[in-house]
């Protein structure tokens, strides 16, 4: 079992799981147990691969809301196809500083339809604690915030994980998600990252193809509130 317990505003769940019909129920109740003990909701990353085969069945009957599954993807960064560029009259922006970060924020609230105030919260916490290990980056059209998009990279490590591209609706199909996994790929290679992993959603996997990036598994987030 490996799970991750974050400071702040972080993200916390069960990251890896190794387990099978004996000791599987056992092992869901501890963890809900921990993470209920520490007041913060969690999630349980449930591979394609996991066991016992209804590990999914078995979080959400003990209260997990499961939400809708993505596919894991990697790309060595060499051999992907970097060339994509921005439409015209579109530019990028660091996101280092608060004022940035709200152009994050308000990008995924537009662009997902959901609250972004612990996104927030924790970009900024990330960019404060480890500026190194976070890139977050904003598409301008003039000044109207459109696309938005995280990269971490993990110390002691090759691989850089891509986070929360997402594009206004009025904006997408004009390669501006292509171009930015670009751009944050060419930043991992900078970094010395050998390649770039994404959990990616049913209308970004095609994409990602198309650049390069191969299929693995899937994932399937679990979500338990206290």
């Amino acid at each position: 079992m490996v799970r991750q317990v974050a400071d702040g505003h972080g993200w916390n769940g069960v990251l890896w799981s190794d387990l099978d019909a004996a000791d599987a129920d056992a092992v869901i109740t501890e963890q809900i147990a921990f993470f209920t003990g520490l007041g913060r909701d969690f999630e349980w990353k449930l591979y394609g691969h996991d066991l016992p085969t209804d590990l999914g069945q078995r979080l959400t009957a003990a209260g997990f809301t499961p939400e809708p599954q993505e596919t894991l993807m990697v790309g060595e960064i060499d051999e992907l196809a970097l060339d994509a560029r921005l439409p015209d009259g579109v530019r990028l922006l660091a996101a280092t500083d608060p004022a940035g970060v709200d152009l994050v924020a308000d990008v995924h609230e537009k662009a997902f339809g959901t609250d972004s105030s612990r996104l927030r919260a924790r970009l900024l916490d990330q960019l404060a604690a480890g500026p190194d290990t976070v890139v977050a980056v904003v598409a301008l059209a003039g000044d109207e915030p459109v696309s938005a998009a995280r990269m971490e990279l993990v110390p002691g490590t090759r691989f850089a994980g891509l986070w929360g591209g997402g594009t206004v609706e009025a904006w997408r199909g004009r390669g501006i998600y292509r171009a930015l996994v670009a751009h944050r790929a060419r930043i991992a290679a900078d970094h010395g990252c050998r390649y770039v992993q994404v959990d990616a959603s049913d209308q970004s996997r095609p994409i990602l193809e198309r650049l390069g990036l191969a299929p693995l598994t899937t994932t399937t987030p679990y979500v338990y509130e206290p």
